[in-house]
C-alpha cells in the first residue's frame, strides 16, 4: 500500500511574468549510502543511512514521512522482523508492539535544510533462510503532495557459519551425533563440517544459534557454542583440496609406505606438483638411483632443516 494519493503530474503551464519556476520532482529525492538490498543473519541488525534533498527554493516545507512493510516469508507463521526508523533527535517510527503505531510523521524544514535518517532492520532469531522484508520510507511535501520520493529497502534472512566446542579428539564424533538429530527434522542445519587438523571444534552452518543450542543440548562431548559468527574466509580453505604432495619439500626424510619398496626410508631430490609425484633417493639401495612415486605413497619422517 503506497503512503500518499499521488496526483498525476499537471501539465506544465506558460510561465507567467514574475512567477518562479515550479520546482522538479528531483527537488525532493533520496540518497541511500551502502545496499539498498542486504543479506543478514537469523538475529543480526543492519542499518541503512539515508540523506533527504529538500527543494532549494528559500521557503519552509513540512515534509511527511511514513513507513510501509512488505514482509514475505517462506513459512507460514514465520516471526516478524524489527524496524526502526531514527532521526538526529531520536526514533522516528518503530514496529514494536509497546510503540506509537501512528504511521505518519511531519517534520517542519528550514530553507536550505537536508534531512537524514537511519533505518534500522533486525532479523528475528526464528527467521528462516530466504525470509525477507521490504521497507519503504515514503516522503512528500504537505503543501504538495506531487513532489515526493520513495526509498526502498530490503532485507533477506541467511544462514550463519556458527562454532561449536567439542572435547579434543571427539570431533567427528561429534559432529555425526549433530548431523543425526538435524536430519529428521527441519532444523535449520545446512552443513556441517570437521577438519581433520582443527581440533576442539566442529563447523555448522545453521540459521540461528537459538535453534543449534537446542538441537545439540544433551550432545556428548559437546561443550558449548561460540559466541558470534564464523566468517567463511576463515574455513574456506578446508574446502579447497590441497596436492597430494602438500607440505613435503627437497631434503624431507621420508617412509615408503605403498609400492614395490614399501618400507625404505628415502630423502626426497624432487617435487612434481602438476603430477603430484615426487622422485626420492633409497638410503639403502646398493646404488644411488632415482624413483619416482606417488606423492600419498609415502610418510614425512623428518624434514629438512
Amino acid at each position: 500500500m503506497g503512503l500518499f494519493d499521488i496526483q498525476p503530474k499537471k501539465k506544465e503551464e506558460p510561465k507567467k511574468e514574475g512567477m518562479a519556476p515550479a520546482a522538479g520532482p528531483k527537488d525532493l529525492q533520496f540518497t541511500i549510502q551502502g545496499e539498498t538490498k542486504r543479506m543478514m543473519a537469523s538475529g543480526d541488525s543492519s542499518e541503512f543511512e539515508l540523506d533527504l534533498k529538500m527543494p532549494d527554493d528559500g521557503q519552509p516545507h513540512t515534509l511527511v514521512v511514513k513507513v510501509d512493510l512488505l514482509f514475505a516469508a517462506t513459512e507460514e507463521g514465520a516471526p516478524e522482523w524489527f524496524v526502526k526508523l531514527m532521526d538526529a533527535v531520536g526514533v522516528v517510527w518503530e514496529n514494536t508492539p509497546s510503540a506509537d503505531q501512528t504511521t505518519e510523521r511531519t517534520f517542519e524544514i528550514m530553507p536550505g535544510q537536508e534531512k537524514s535518517f537511519t533505518l534500522k532492520i533486525t532479523s528475528p532469531t526464528g527467521a528462516r533462510y530466504g525470509d525477507k522484508i521490504t521497507v519503504l520510507v515514503n516522503a512528500c511535501l504537505k503543501e504538495n503532495p506531487s513532489m515526493n520520493d520513495v526509498a526502498t529497502l530490503q532485507a533477506t534472512a541467511r544462514q550463519s557459519m556458527l562454532a561449536v566446542k567439542t572435547s579434543i579428539g571427539h570431533e567427528k564424533t561429534v559432529a555425526d551425533s549433530i548431523a543425526s538429530r538435524a536430519k529428521p527434522k527441519p532444523s535449520g542445519v545446512f552443513a556441517i563440517l570437521s577438519p581433520a587438523t582443527i581440533r576442539g571444534y566442529v563447523f555448522v552452518e545453521a540459521m540461528n544459534t537459538d535453534s543449534l543450542r537446542d538441537l545439540v543440548k544433551g550432545v556428548r562431548r559437546t561443550r558449548g557454542i561460540v559466541k558470534g559468527e564464523t566468517s567463511f574466509a576463515e574455513i574456506e580453505h578446508f574446502l579447497t583440496p590441497k596436492p597430494i604432495v602438500s607440505g613435503i619439500v627437497e631434503g624431507d626424510i621420508v617412509e615408503l609406505i605403498a609400492g614395490p619398496f614399501k618400507g625404505e626410508k628415502a630423502r626426497v631430490q624432487q617435487i612434481d606438483e602438476n603430477k603430484e609425484e615426487i622422485t626420492v633417493e633409497l638410503f639403502e639401495a646398493m646404488v644411488p638411483i632415482p624413483v619416482t612415486i606417488r606423492g600419498d605413497h609415502v610418510r614425512v619422517l623428518e624434514k629438512e632443516r
